[in-house]
C-alpha cells in the first residue's frame, strides 16, 4: 500500500474529489459553490456525521463507510419527501491512511452518486487524531411547502413502516460477538444478511414521491423504530401505539429472535435500520402500499395515532416488557 505522506491535500482533492464534483461545484477550486432549486421547489438540508468505533468498525472497507456516510443521509431526505440533488463532505483523515484506503472511499461514493443520480458539491478535508470520520450535509428538493415533518402526524392516522426492522442492530450485536451467530445456529446466509444491513443502509429515496403525496408526518427510523416513533408523537402532540407482531422482520432477524427472544427488544429499540416511520391517513394507505410494492419496497402497517401522549407497545412477548429509553443515544 502506498502511505499517506505521499500524496497532499490538493493532490488529494484533484485524485479523488475534483471528478464527483457538480457543475455548481466549480471544479471545487473556488471556496464555495451554488446550487439553484427548480422553480417552485425548497430546498431540504440535512447533516449527520459517522465516525470510526462509533457508527462503524475501524477495520470495514474505506468504500463501504464511504457509502454509508451518504446512504444515512438519503434516508432522512426520504423520510421528508425530498429527491435528493448532492451533498457536501467534510472528511477527517488519520494520520496513518492510505492511497488505497482514499481511493476506495471515492469509488464508494462514486458509486452511489451514480446510483442515487447525486453529485458532490464541496466540503473540507482535515486531519483527524480520532480516526476516520466523515459529516455529510446533504441536499434534497421538495415541492413548495410540501416537505413532511416529524410534528406533522394527527390522531386517527396509520403507522407504516418500511422495509424489515431490527436487522442493523442484530448485525451490530453479531460484530461485537463474533461467536453469537453460532450460538443461535444462524445460518451462514443469515448472518451475513444481518452483517450487510447493518453496513449499509438502503436508503428509500425511490419512495419520496409517495411519501410526499401520501404521508402526514415522517421520519427515518435511525436510532431504534420505539424510541423514534417516541419522538414522532412528542413533536406532533399525539399518541402512537404499535402492535409488536405486525412489525415486519425478515427471516434472519426472526431466526435470531427465535434462538432468543431477549433479542426481540435489540430489533425494537436498536437503530441503524434507516427504513421509513410515516403516520399516513387511513384514506391514503392503500395509495402508499401500491407505491411500495411497485418499486419493490416492502411497507406495513404497524399501529395508528390517537388522541393522547407517548408510545405504547402491544404484544405477549416477555421482551416487551423492558425496552429502557426505546432508542440509542448517542451521549
Amino acid at each position: 500500500m502506498t502511505a499517506a505522506s505521499s500524496i497532499g491535500e490538493f493532490e488529494l482533492i484533484a485524485r479523488v474529489f475534483a471528478p464527483l464534483a457538480a457543475d455548481g461545484a466549480l471544479g471545487l477550486t473556488d471556496d464555495a459553490a451554488f446550487y439553484r432549486p427548480r422553480p417552485g421547489r425548497d430546498l431540504v438540508l440535512t447533516k449527520d456525521e459517522v465516525v470510526s468505533g462509533v457508527h462503524f468498525f475501524a477495520d470495514d472497507p474505506w468504500d463501504a463507510v464511504a457509502r454509508k456516510a451518504l446512504r444515512v443521509n438519503l434516508s432522512d431526505l426520504a423520510a421528508k419527501g425530498a429527491v435528493p440533488v448532492g451533498y457536501l463532505l467534510a472528511l477527517g483523515l488519520p494520520k496513518d491512511f492510505t492511497i488505497d484506503q482514499i481511493d476506495a472511499l471515492g469509488a464508494g461514493l462514486a458509486a452511489d452518486q451514480a446510483t442515487y443520480g447525486i453529485s458532490l458539491y464541496g466540503g473540507d478535508t482535515v486531519r483527524s487524531p480520532a480516526g476516520l470520520t466523515l459529516s455529510v450535509t446533504a441536499m434534497g428538493e421538495v415541492e413548495e411547502g410540501g416537505m413532511v415533518r416529524r410534528g406533522g402526524a394527527r390522531a386517527g392516522e396509520i403507522i407504516v413502516v418500511t422495509g424489515t426492522i431490527g436487522d442493523a442492530a442484530l448485525g451490530l450485536a453479531l460484530r461485537l460477538d463474533p461467536a453469537l451467530s453460532a450460538r443461535l445456529g444462524l445460518s451462514d446466509a443469515d448472518r451475513d444478511h444481518l452483517l450487510d444491513r447493518y453496513l449499509l443502509p438502503r436508503p428509500r429515496g425511490v419512495l419520496a414521491a409517495a411519501v410526499a403525496d401520501c404521508a402526514s408526518g415522517g421520519m427515518d427510523i435511525s436510532d431504534g423504530l420505539v424510541g423514534d416513533l417516541a419522538k414522532m408523537a412528542a413533536a406532533s402532540g399525539v399518541a402512537i401505539d404499535i402492535d409488536a407482531d405486525r412489525v415486519p422482520m425478515s427471516d434472519a432477524a426472526r431466526a435470531a429472535v427465535a434462538s432468543d427472544p431477549r433479542l426481540l427488544a435489540v430489533a425494537l429499540t436498536g437503530g441503524d435500520d434507516y427504513e421509513l416511520a410515516l403516520s399516513i391517513p387511513e384514506t391514503k394507505v392503500g395509495a402508499f402500499l401500491a407505491a411500495a410494492e411497485a418499486a419493490g419496497v416492502g411497507a406495513t402497517p404497524i399501529g395508528q395515532t390517537r388522541v393522547g401522549e407517548g408510545i405504547s407497545v402491544r404484544g405477549d412477548h416477555p421482551a416487551l416488557a423492558d425496552l429502557g429509553s426505546g432508542s440509542y443515544r448517542h451521549f
